[in-house]
């Protein structure tokens, strides 16, 4: 008995499995049949606003003084003396003493022409009287009219163009002396000096360089068709705000466009239009808080340009190809062709082409197509439209205004 159980026990086994197994499929639940659903590209929004902007053109440039001059001697000599603010650096006013020449020659110059002045005077007073005496002379002459000559009138003529040559020389030699003293030409800073005391200069040394500090110039290079944003383009003359990181903090001045130069740059294809800045140095002008415009800055312009209405100002990566995605109220998509009057690095300016509230799609998503379902950003699935009859438009909520 026990030898027929080991035998046949596999068999039992595989009785009792196959039975189980058979069980097992007979009593399963099928699976639960769900809806496929789709699945929608995410994309966040944001609403458009018309508005009224300026169209502001970005340029850069370098500080300039307006006017700048070489101080160069017109006489020769020794230098006697230099002012404390001969120095670069140094703010001077208009007609401040900035050196002086050694004017001991000059002083005797004008000695002597004083000299030869009164020289020649005293000779012209001598022939005036000899003049008169050769009138009385030839009072009574009956030959016909008394000869020049002897009336002394080439003599008088002469003493009198001596008297003008001495009057000249004397003139000349006051000029010279006062050249002695180099005076400021106008309120500046001295760039640099380039002599020392007790140098010998002759007649055209570089004494140093002055740049005027009452007006800054700034050359902004702009493109030829950034023109057309400009009130005027023949004629600028707009504002303009300059900007620059000074002692570790962002400073900003006000200026004016005064000029264009109306001449294309031949390297950069640019036109440069030419800002002013009054008292850079705050001379005249001074705040607090405001630190001067210093000359060889370089700055960030933005120049205002002229105003327009109906314009909606987007993120740049929004336009693909000319067009932007507006995002519509059933949240399908619509490749709209777009307006645009310019762009700048960050933002484009589109004209015409949106009204106040429609839904543009900022998620920079290259494939999406016309009438292609999206699902936005923050709209929950109750806020969602879904397509049937008896939905009414009224119950349409804009969702994901950024």
């Amino acid at each position: 008995m026990k030898t027929l159980l080991r035998r046949l026990s596999p068999l039992i086994i595989l009785i009792v499995f196959f039975g189980l197994a058979f069980l097992l499929v007979s009593t399963k639940e099928s699976p639960e049949q769900k809806e496929e659903t789709a699945n929608l590209t995410i994309v966040d929004v944001m609403t458009v606003q018309q508005q009224t902007v300026s169209l502001n053109l970005p340029s850069y440039g370098v500080v300039n003084p307006k006017y700048k001059t070489q101080l160069v001697t017109e006489v020769q000599g020794r230098l006697q003396s230099l002012s404390p603010n001969f120095v670069a650096g140094g703010l001077v006013k208009k007609g401040e003493q900035l050196a002086v020449i050694e004017p001991s020659d000059y002083e005797a110059d004008l000695m002597q022409a004083e000299a030869g002045l009164a020289q020649a005077t005293a000779m012209l007073n001598e022939e005036i009287a000899r003049g008169e005496v050769a009138k009385i002379e030839f009072k009574d002459f009956d030959s016909g009219m008394a000869p020049e000559l002897g009336l002394r009138i080439p003599q008088l003529k002469k003493e009198q163009a001596n008297v003008k040559s001495a009057q000249a020389s004397l003139a000349r030699a006051k000029r010279n002396l006062e050249r002695t003293i180099i005076r400021a030409p106008f309120d500046g800073i001295i760039k640099e000096r380039k002599v020392d005391l007790g140098q010998y200069v002759t007649l055209g040394t570089n004494l140093g360089e002055l740049y005027d500090i009452n007006t800054a110039e700034i050359r902004l290079p702009i493109t030829n068709s950034d023109l057309a944003h400009l009130e005027s383009a023949d004629t600028p003359d707009t504002e303009v705000t300059l900007s620059a990181s000074l002692a570790g903090k962002q400073v900003t001045w006000e200026g004016n466009i005064v000029r264009s130069e109306n001449v294309i740059d031949e390297q950069n294809r640019m036109i440069y239009l030419v800002a002013e800045v009054i008292d850079p140095y705050l001379q005249m002008t001074a705040t607090a808080n405001q630190l001067p415009l210093k000359y060889g800055s370089f700055v960030s312009a933005v120049i205002k340009g002229r105003t327009v209405s109906g314009i909606a100002q987007l993120p740049r990566h929004v336009v693909r190809n000319g067009q932007v995605a507006v995002v519509k109220d059933d949240n399908s998509i619509e490749m709209r062709d777009v307006n645009i009057v310019r762009t700048d690095i960050d933002n484009v300016f589109i004209k015409d082409s949106f009204t106040t509230g429609e839904r543009v799609s900022i998620t920079n998503v290259a494939n999406l197509t016309n009438g292609q379902k999206v699902k936005v950003l923050g709209e929950s699935e109750q806020d969602e439209l879904t397509p049937a009859d008896d939905v009414s438009s009224d119950v349409i909520t804009s969702a994901g205004d950024q």
